[in-house]
């Protein structure tokens, strides 16, 4: 590994802009000051660029093992590192789902040979196998996922006993997507008596309701508030959910936290219309009021982290109608540039930007050594340049899957370098594929 001097960049971190040189030997950051020398360091003159800790996504779906045509750990981590992200904590709804231990370790031997990216893998829970979640290692793995409304994959857990059980019994942080299925069902019932099956995307936030996400999200925190969980909700997507998380204690002291997702902070209602399916994802994109919540429940500190919730699936898949069509989408190679196209539209600062997507998310989670620039802590770097330019389109995309909500968006700000443990992973376009990421470890 390469002992890289990064010169004369403007460092973005723990709320403070200041020029600097940073120093990283052996894949940790081992000095920064105003000035460095260093004598046969590779050297990347930063100049005029700003470096941010890498972005950290708490919640991707990379789709190995079993469904692989859409994307594979190698595809979206190398999208992923294009975009500015070095770290990443996938989900279990993969086929086989991850509901083992003995399917756990299989993804993270996956993983170890071909992420281009530091990774994590959360443990799935369903209606039958707390046995297997409670084996779960809280200082090697991020989490324990339960799904509280359907989504996609067939990991609802809707038996109340085994849910307060888990809650009660986790050892370590629960992470939750909350939709109430009973809500949604008969909220699907009302609209196909009306509309047949003539639905269209409109109604997809009307069917997947803020009432649906309020109910399950209160639900919730409900138990966690009983047992004393350490629970995460995942992708608010509502104003009436903001009222449910605190922002008067700081975040290390928090028990209950929320994400937000890129997607409910760039898109609302109104983009259906031009974009379709592609825009399809649970929780729904909803209206323009609750898109502005969202971003100020980031800013005030009732919302405590920002990720994608990358979900890739085929065009094909998307071009089916509304009902056929499965949610999500592909976004981990653009989160940043929306988040920095933010930033140039004054919505959001570059210190709360480095604040939401890598040091609050290494304190929500007990990350070891990483989302911070700090001397002694892993070197998980971004640089950007703010002021090129980049329009995307298909032929400049690196999901598997090939294409993106983005398309025919210009951001301001180009992705230059991306620094992975030490390993200069991205530069400018061009890949190093040598070196792969490092498993995550946790201060738990």
């Amino acid at each position: 590994m390469d002992t890289l001097l990064i010169k004369a960049a403007t460092l973005v971190n723990e709320g403070q802009i200041f020029v600097a040189d940073v120093l990283i030997k052996d894949g940790l950051i081992e000095k920064i000051a105003g000035s460095i020398d260093y004598p046969g360091a590779t050297e990347i003159n930063a100049e005029g660029l700003h470096l941010l800790p890498g972005m950290i996504d708490d919640q991707v779906h990379f789709r190995e093992p079993g469904l692989t045509h859409k994307a594979d750990i190698f595809s979206e981590s190398m999208a992923a590192v294009a975009g500015g992200i070095t770290s990443y904590m996938e989900m279990p709804n993969t086929v086989p789902n991850t509901l083992t231990q003995e399917l756990l370790a299989d993804k993270y031997a996956i993983a170890s040979e071909m992420s281009l990216a530091n990774y994590s893998f959360f443990m799935g829970a369903s209606n039958n196998n707390l046995d297997e979640v409670l084996k779960t290692d809280p200082k090697t793995v991020c989490g324990i996922k339960v799904f509280m409304g359907s989504s996609t994959g067939n990991m609802l857990v809707d038996n109340e006993i085994v849910l307060e059980n888990i809650f009660k019994e986790a050892p370590m942080l629960i992470a939750t997507h909350c939709e109430d299925e009973a809500t949604i069902q008969h909220n699907l019932k009302v609209y196909k008596e009306k509309y047949g099956e003539n639905l269209t995307i409109e109604m997809h936030p009307l069917i997947r309701s803020a009432e649906a996400c309020y109910l399950s999200s209160s639900m919730a925190v409900e138990l966690a508030k009983k047992h004393n969980t350490r629970l995460h909700i995942l992708h608010i997507s509502t104003a009436k959910e903001i009222s449910l998380f605190s922002n008067t204690i700081p975040l290390k002291e928090k028990r209950i936290t929320a994400e937000a997702c890129v997607h409910h902070l760039w898109f609302d209602d109104q983009d259906y219309a031009k974009k379709g399916n592609l825009i399809k994802w649970n929780p729904a994109v909803k209206t323009a009021a609750d898109k502005a919540a969202i971003l100020q429940g980031v800013l005030d500190g009732h919302i405590d982290v920002i990720a994608t919730d990358h979900a890739p699936h085929t065009l094909e898949e998307k071009q089916q109608p509304y009902a056929q069509a499965p949610s999500g989408g592909p976004l981990v190679q653009h989160a940043l540039s929306a988040l920095l196209e933010m930033y140039h539209q004054q919505k959001l600062s570059l210190t709360q930007i480095v604040e939401k997507t890598a040091h609050n998310v290494a304190d929500c989670f007990n990350i070891d050594k990483r989302g911070y620039i700090r001397e002694g802590y892993w070197a998980d770097l971004v640089l950007v340049n703010l002021n090129d330019p980049v329009t995307v389109t298909k032929n400049n995309l690196f999901y598997k899957c090939g294409w993106s909500p983005f398309e025919g968006q210009t951001f301001q700000s180009e992705i230059t370098h991306t620094i992975v443990s030490g390993n200069l992973a991205y530069t400018k376009g061009k890949f190093t594929t040598n070196e792969t990421g490092k498993r995550l470890n946790f201060s738990r």
